[in-house]
């Protein structure tokens, strides 16, 4: 008989199922993304699913979980099946046009939020200007502004996928009176319209060309190429950012980046030639250096400094 089911499971045989095709595919988080999965296919907390495991599921539920499956088998990263990812405790959108959240870029965010926090007590009451460049999901600069209620955020990318997205995390998370979201490309100067920000952050594309073949399938063959591809070396966007945008800067302003591994000290490298101070690499939790930073000189004239770092370039 149509629409009657045959064979009744539960969410604990379906849990089980799941799982174990998912550690087939070698699949290190196979339990974890298997509740995933099946929390979204039947929209419930994880608290929620884990209380109704000995529950029948639906044969809606079932045949969603199991198309998502198909699709998690094929390569495709959870985070673009569900359609959001955690990012420092939030929550945000995302599809194939941006970059899954990662772990390490959380380390962007905190410094970022820890400077300004800084920033906050020498000068009480001040509000700031944050520019988030090549921004994907805004996840990093949503969750500045989220934590700090004086910052006021511009998202901007090149992608015109991204900047959908960003515009729906802008809502999700009840931003759209301090956050707004622009295009731009980071390898051109900015606009003058666009005004001088406090801080900079950016996690931009940092992986050499002809090292993208050999990244794991799941990046390579679903997440944008445009928002891996640094260039010959993977330090095009590096370059172009320190050298350009600095006008951006207000005077004492921070630029905060995101970094490759084995690239820190050739960024810092641009920072100082480029006449930031208070250069600053930090390591993450693996002990890799992940995020360079420095300071905007409070006196000197950035034309001369344009001028010395086109000189050192040549």
């Amino acid at each position: 008989m149509i629409g009657v089911r045959t064979v009744a499971i539960t969410y604990q045989d379906l849990y089980s199922n799941t799982s174990k095709r998912l550690a087939a595919q070698g699949i290190e988080a196979a339990r974890l993304e298997a509740r995933e999965l099946l929390c979204v296919a039947s929209g419930k907390t994880p608290e929620k699913f884990l209380q109704d495991l000995n529950l029948y599921t639906t044969d809606e539920i079932a045949e969603t979980v199991e198309a998502m499956t198909v699709r998690r088998e094929s390569g495709e990263p959870v985070a673009y099946i569900i359609g959001e990812w955690s990012f420092c405790g939030l929550n945000f959108g995302v599809n194939a046009s941006v970059l899954i959240p990662r772990i390490d870029t959380e380390m962007l965010a905190n410094i970022a939020i820890n400077r300004l926090k800084k920033d906050e007590e020498a000068r009480p009451g001040s509000n700031f200007r944050v520019l988030d460049l090549c921004a994907g999901s805004g996840c990093v600069g949503l969750t500045i502004a989220h934590r700090l209620k004086n910052v006021r955020a511009v998202l901007v990318d090149l992608s015109e996928g991204a900047l959908d997205l960003c515009k729906k995390n802008i809502r999700r998370h009840n931003l759209t009176s301090r956050v707004v979201h622009l295009r731009g490309d980071a390898l051109q100067a900015p606009s003058h319209a666009l005004g001088q920000f406090d801080m900079l952050v950016s996690n931009p594309p940092y992986i050499p060309s002809g090292d993208i073949p050999g990244l794991d399938s799941s990046v390579k063959d679903f997440e944008p190429l445009m928002a891996l591809d640094g260039g010959a070396d993977g330090l095009d966007f590096y370059r172009a950012i320190t050298r350009l945008w600095m006008p951006a800067l207000k005077p004492g302003g921070h630029l905060i980046y995101e970094v490759g591994i084995g690239q820190s000290e050739k960024v810092a490298m641009m920072l100082v030639k480029a006449g930031f101070e208070n250069i600053r690499i930090t390591r993450d939790t693996g002990g890799i250096d992940r995020v360079v930073e420095g300071r905007r000189p409070k006196e000197r004239e950035i034309p001369d400094l344009l001028h010395e770092t086109k000189q050192e370039e040549r």
